[in-house]
């Protein structure tokens, strides 16, 4: 059975992205998106469908389940939280999304949720 990594976290989060833009999700745009190879997305979208979060018919969008759909908004979330902290302390959006990208994986949910509080009262 496939375990959530960091990497799938972020195939995920980008095959969200696209599709909250209106835009289709597909392989090649996935690995723009990450500037990696079209054979790693193929990867990842096969251990993500082993997990229930995407749904693809060969040479088609990828798709995400309902179940894909949560745990996507849910990693976008703990993102878009990072992102707006380092800004508000005079990072650059593009540093801050970057920054964000690496830290979103390894702060605990009780940095985060002190995160969310301090940034709340902001």
């Amino acid at each position: 059975m496939a375990t959530m990594t960091q990497s799938l976290e972020d195939y995920l989060e980008a095959i969200y992205v696209r599709i909250a833009e209106g835009k289709p999700a597909q392989v090649r745009d996935v690995a723009r998106m990450l500037s990696v190879k079209m054979p790693s997305v193929v990867k990842a979208v096969r251990e993500l469908k082993k997990l229930g979060l995407v749904t693809q018919e060969p040479y088609a969008n990828i798709e995400l389940t309902a179940k894909g759909s949560r745990v996507a908004k849910h990693v976008l979330g703990r993102h878009t939280l990072i992102r707006d902290f380092l800004m508000k302390l005079g990072v650059t959006r593009k540093n801050a999304d970057r920054d964000a990208c690496l830290m979103e994986h390894i702060l605990s949910a009780e940095t985060l949720d002190k995160i969310r509080t301090y940034t709340e009262r902001q």
